[in-house]
């Protein structure tokens, strides 16, 4: 099996206006698109496309309308003028448990026949039911990779839409890192990281990363609320949003 488990913590810390961190633990899954099937009849307690303890569904990403992912990431890179023949796509999220999940962050990495990184897509979602992806070529073959762009749309109700996204991510391998620094008016006001160590996907561990977090899915989305209100409590503004979106794509250069 391609596809891997990563046990590890997710950080925030806010600078600017006021102080504020967060830290706790959870697992990820880096899941081979073309092993979905394999992996839902290897393992008894996990299924694609259908409800189980632990599951994965294809209309939590991409298009969000259940069509598949492969051919919704080569329809981005074709039109991106990105080679999307003979690739192989691996994405890090979280799994649905107990058929929820709520991802702010999922990460496409897309390898060549010869398993060179060709490109990284960054989807970003909110609490709003929104979600962008940011597309980035990948010219070199490293192990960290790091990219800049300006936020493209609203993702917390305490930070201004007038800010750039710093990515720094490491090709997944024993370990998985990934940094985001955001910025505004060039000072740096928010840390966010996710880091792990790689186990086997198998029923054996995949089990014991449940039962280290069994709803992890859950605690997501209620921390979020929860540091929301806390920030709330300290009197950060409160900023409205704007623009209503669904699922946007930039190519990021």
């Amino acid at each position: 099996m391609i596809s891997s488990i990563y046990n590890g913590t997710v950080i925030h810390k806010r600078f600017k206006p006021k102080t504020h961190f967060f830290k706790y633990s959870v697992f990820s899954l880096l899941i081979d698109l073309s092993e979905l099937d394999k992996i839902d009849k290897n393992i008894k307690f996990f299924s694609f496309n259908k409800f189980n303890l632990i599951s994965f569904f294809e209309k939590d990403h991409g298009s969000r309308d259940g069509t598949s992912l492969i051919s919704w990431v080569k329809k981005n890179l074709d039109e991106n003028k990105i080679n999307s023949k003979d690739i192989k796509i691996k994405l890090l999220c979280y799994p649905r448990i107990f058929g929820y999940v709520f991802n702010p962050l999922s990460v496409f990495f897309i390898y060549d026949i010869k398993d060179k990184l060709i490109a990284i897509l960054y989807e970003v979602k909110n609490t709003f039911g929104e979600q962008h992806t940011y597309i980035f070529k990948v010219d070199d073959d490293s192990k960290l990779f790091q990219h800049n762009c300006s936020k493209k749309f609203h993702v917390s109700p305490f930070i201004e839409m007038n800010c750039n996204y710093f990515f720094r991510i490491l090709k997944p391998c024993e370990r998985i890192s990934v940094i985001i620094d955001q910025y505004q008016s060039n000072e740096k006001i928010l840390y966010a990281s996710q880091d792990g160590k790689r186990k086997d996907l198998n029923s054996r561990e995949l089990l014991k990363s449940y039962i280290k977090h069994p709803l992890m899915t859950f605690k997501i989305i209620s921390a979020i609320h929860f540091e929301a209100f806390k920030l709330w409590t300290k009197g950060i503004k409160f900023v409205k949003k704007k623009l209503k979106i669904k699922n946007n794509i930039t190519f990021e250069s």
